[in-house]
């Protein structure tokens, strides 16, 4: 099978943790632990978000005067070639010499016009407190919203249209090579009135990226990695349930405001993208549950074969 694996933020950097490679490298070897077996038996793609290490790249190179700080297309491609370069390393220990592991720099197309542009959403970034993130609005321009007791730098985030390696990476492949690559939701970049491509500031959703990745490559199944067993309703909730399996015309019609918009959302929403646009599945779920989540028998997942939403054992709905 050919299996493509969105790797969650926290197979590098979990919630309070110190943003150092140690740390990060420590994570992304428990991460490939997990998608080793993953690699030797299925053609594997891996994607990974870029959150908190395209934002200290900023806040780094903020610090440094002299020059003004790199725009996020060109900090987007160093978190790629940093992040893959860990996660090719530390899985290229665990197969087989003859079983080759690459990380591609991929540009992603966005429309210069979204509407995304004059609404920043996506949060970068480590968390700061109020007089820290008040200072940086003021000498930087930057826009913060509240992430817990904390705030959090956000930034645009237009819809993906087109890959441009996806040749490449499909040649990689077939060729037999695990292919790390739209690291970050990819280098986001629009093409100018005299056609010509440029980076722009952005910062891409990683899970749509790799949504149009997954449909792309025709993966047979689409694994949305995090650190929950399942997407739940009614979380933090009394009334808390798995979602076992969904109709994706169902899921998101009848219960969209069930899921975090900064966490959940993104990943529920191009699970049900990617599941409506092939007919192929899509899961959510942990990465320690790789093997049982391509096989469909843990996590959540959606795919045109169900019908309405099946929730944690001794508890269904049939929605029409």
């Amino acid at each position: 099978m050919r299996i493509l694996v969105a790797l969650g933020g926290n197979a590098l950097l979990r919630r309070g943790e110190p943003m150092t490679v140690e740390r990060q490298r420590a994570n992304v070897a428990l991460a490939c632990g997990h998608l080793a077996p993953v690699a030797v038996a299925h053609e594997l793609v891996i994607s990974h978000g870029n959150g908190p290490q395209i934002g200290l790249l900023a806040l780094e190179g903020a610090a440094y005067e002299p020059v003004p700080t790199y725009p996020l297309d060109v900090l987007g491609a160093e978190t790629q070639g940093m992040i893959g370069y860990l996660i090719e390393q530390e899985l290229g220990n665990r197969l087989p010499l003859e079983r080759p592991v690459a990380t591609l720099l991929t540009m992603i197309e966005v429309d210069p016009e979204d509407p995304a542009f004059g609404e920043p959403t996506k949060p970068i970034g480590p968390r700061c407190r109020p007089d820290e993130a008040a200072a940086l609005e003021r000498e930087r321009g930057w826009t913060f919203r509240p992430d817990g007791d904390s705030l959090r730098r956000v930034v645009p985030s237009p819809t993906p249209l087109r890959i441009f390696e996806r040749r490449q990476i499909a040649w990689l492949l077939e060729a037999g090579c695990v292919v790390i690559c739209a690291g970050g939701g990819g280098i986001p970049t629009a093409y100018g009135p005299d056609r010509r491509l440029a980076g722009v500031e952005a910062v891409i959703d990683k899970d749509a990226a790799s949504a149009l990745l997954a449909g792309d490559l025709d993966v047979d199944v689409f694994v949305l990695a995090t650190d929950a067993p399942a997407a739940f309703l009614g979380f933090g909730t009394d009334r808390q349930q798995a979602v076992r399996a969904a109709e994706p015309d169902v899921l998101l019609a009848e219960h969209h405001g069930e899921f975090a918009v900064g966490s959940m959302l993104p990943k529920v929403t191009a699970a049900v993208d990617f599941a409506r646009s092939t007919g192929r599945p899509a899961v959510i779920g942990r990465l320690s549950d790789i093997e049982s989540l391509v096989a469909g028998t843990a996590g959540t997942r959606i795919a045109t074969d169900v019908v309405g939403i099946q929730l944690e054992p001794g508890n269904s709905t049939k929605e029409n």
